[in-house]
């Protein structure tokens, strides 16, 4: 019997690898015994068992349960993960062909909600903070400049915190946003943890936002596509939040998932918040310990950059000296059985949750004091990874529709693009359906393959293709 997916499973697990990726539960199973009732509890909607589409019952009253626990007005859960959360929003906050104003660095599930509801798109950029090499936050008079201009966006949406932990001055956004009569809509995909410990950035919902999605998956201890979409104020329609919800949400809900959201809430709501604050105990001493390795940097933020607020410490960006981020992790996985959640040309990520005990941060220290003496070094170029702002020939969603054709990566120079080019993860786009190829973008394109960055979009078996409009 071929089972290639079940064994490429297996093998991975039998590997032992300590995880420092999603998703929040680590592969550890001690919230409940999973396999006591695996697959016994995979069922539909039977009586007794509730509706996701119309909970009236267990379901209504678990939602209603997170509500409380996460201080929202309204809580739904999202089994098609946040992307799909992010789509419900979008369509709930807008109508067809209103605008919104978004983050360029927004996950792909933003620029994908903007086509299936048919928005126009503007863009705030991201600030490129050249000392660490890292894309930082946004400036809240940048917004308000785009508002002040721009009276036909209906909703700002706004990624807090960033992959690598940054968060922007929200609770100002959110004034802002509302003092021009607009829905802020946050996807805090790796934030749902900031509720449980005031060693944390504040949650969005507590700084003003209308909207929240939440990969509960990413930080908790849930399983993987699950998440939450919080209603954060008066000004969402719940009858239309629950309408797009149905619209966007499979059929056939798993009552897998709906029962993991139910358990990670409930443990969180417990002895969940005295195991989060012991990690945020531990990773700072291992911080401490990594930073005073000859060679070695961890980020933690820079009190220089205006447009770093606040910062997630459960997320550790760490770079070895003349070693690229995608070879560290590289090295990791083979010599240490240690995965990072990903890696750029710079650094390498960790993604931490409550699931990662003392043993594995001192674990990763170890290696990290190995590699810092005994791997080669390379050569690394100081390469600008400031985000492009590419000249919008078609809109977006008309390009996506657009009848299309392929061209080799060097032919495709003042082209219009006709797909996603995004380096995954973290699944921020380089360039999107409408926008112009220019050489600086194919230089940096060609750069992240040449350094073993994945990038989605590209096609041929040496990804050396790109989709143009015709």
């Amino acid at each position: 019997m071929e089972i290639p997916i079940f064994e490429g499973l297996k093998k991975y697990i039998e590997e032992k690898n300590i995880s420092f990726h999603t998703p929040g539960h680590k592969g550890k199973n001690i919230l409940v015994d999973w396999g006591k009732y695996i697959p016994n509890i995979d069922l539909t909607e039977v009586e007794g068992l509730d509706n996701l589409h119309d909970p009236k019952g267990i379901i209504l009253e678990s939602e209603k349960l997170a509500a409380k626990t996460f201080k929202s007005k309204k809580t739904l859960y999202s089994v098609n993960g946040t992307t799909g959360g992010i789509h419900i929003a979008l369509a709930t906050a807008t109508n067809p062909r209103e605008k919104i104003l978004i983050q360029r660095n927004s996950h792909s599930s933003v620029y994908k909600g903007a086509i299936l509801n048919r928005l126009g798109v503007e863009y705030i950029y991201p600030n490129y903070n050249k000392k660490y090499n890292l894309l930082t936050g946004i400036k809240a008079q940048d917004v308000e400049s785009i508002l002040m201009k721009d009276s036909e966006i209906s909703a700002v949406v706004i990624t807090y915190p960033s992959y690598y932990g940054i968060c922007s001055d929200l609770e100002k956004i959110a004034e802002i946003v509302h003092k021009y009569d607009k829905i802020l809509i946050v996807d805090e995909a790796h934030g749902s943890h900031f509720i449980f410990s005031h060693s944390l950035p504040k949650s969005s919902l507590e700084l003003g936002a209308d909207l929240v999605v939440q990969s509960t998956h990413k930080t908790l201890p849930s399983f993987t596509q699950t998440s939450m979409i919080h209603c954060g104020s008066n000004r969402i329609d719940i009858e239309k939040l629950n309408e797009m919800s149905n619209l966007y949400q499979t059929t056939s809900p798993s009552y897998l998932f709906m029962a993991s959201l139910d358990i990670a809430r409930a443990y969180m709501d417990g002895e969940g918040i005295e195991r989060l604050n012991e990690h945020l105990r531990n990773i700072e001493e291992m911080v401490k310990n990594l930073n005073a390795i000859n060679g070695v940097f961890v980020f933690t933020g820079d009190d220089e950059d205006e447009t770093i607020n606040d910062f997630d410490k459960t997320k550790i960006p760490i770079r070895l000296k003349n070693m690229s981020g995608t070879t560290l992790e590289s090295l990791l996985r083979k010599k240490y059985n240690i995965q990072l959640e990903m890696s750029d040309y710079y650094y390498g990520l960790l993604l931490t949750t409550l699931m990662n005990n003392y043993d594995e941060l001192k674990l990763f220290e170890e290696a990290i004091q190995k590699l810092a003496i005994v791997e080669p070094w390379e050569e690394m170029v100081n390469f600008d990874f400031q985000m492009n702002s590419p000249k919008i020939e078609i809109p977006l969603d008309e390009a996506f529709y657009r009848k299309k054709e392929v061209l080799g990566l060097g032919e495709s120079v003042g082209r219009i693009c006709g797909s996603y080019i995004i380096p995954y993860p973290p699944g921020i786009p380089l360039i999107v359906p409408g926008e112009l190829i220019t050489s600086d973008i194919c230089e940096k394109i060609e750069f992240l393959r040449k350094n073993n960055v994945e990038i989605v979009g590209l096609l041929d078996y040496n990804k050396e293709k790109i989709v143009v409009v015709k």
